[in-house]
């Protein structure tokens, strides 16, 4: 029985490699988002914590010191929202760079499980024409 091979698997596999790679981009956007999300929600605990803290205090200096803490707090919280509306958008181009790797990769295994069921089915036809070849050329041999 002869072997199937895809003629364009190579270029399946250039496919295959570059949804990989697409995969891992999209991966290390999703990271990042995921830092600067961490980062944020550190800024809300600071805010928390350091409001507790300075709760019914009447020291002028601990008050300025907490109001300026607090513009540094937003100051970075500002700096984090930006970093991440930017981390949003790269991550979904790459979303969008995935998707277009994972079409032409699907377009070229459905071609390639097509080419495969059909070189099945007519390996299975040769080989049914030949059982019957053999099996009348045998009842002809014995009469």
């Amino acid at each position: 029985m002869a072997k199937f091979k895809f003629e364009l698997q190579d270029v399946l596999d250039l496919r295959n490699y570059e949804k990989e790679a697409a995969e891992n981009e999209l991966s290390k956007a999703l990271d990042v988002e995921v830092q600067i999300n961490n980062e944020l929600e550190y800024i809300a605990s600071e805010y928390v914590r350091v409001k507790q803290l300075m709760k019914g205090s009447r020291d002028i200096d601990d008050i300025i010191c907490r109001n300026n803490y607090f513009k540094f707090l937003d100051a970075k919280k500002e700096d984090a929202l930006g970093r991440l509306a930017e981390a949003k958008i790269i991550t979904d181009q790459k979303r969008v760079d995935l998707m277009e790797c994972m079409k032409k990769t699907t377009a070229l295994e459905k071609l390639k499980e097509k080419q495969t069921a059909d070189f099945k089915a007519d390996e299975d036809y040769r080989e049914s024409e030949f059982i019957d070849d053999l099996a009348t050329s045998r009842y002809k041999l014995s009469k």
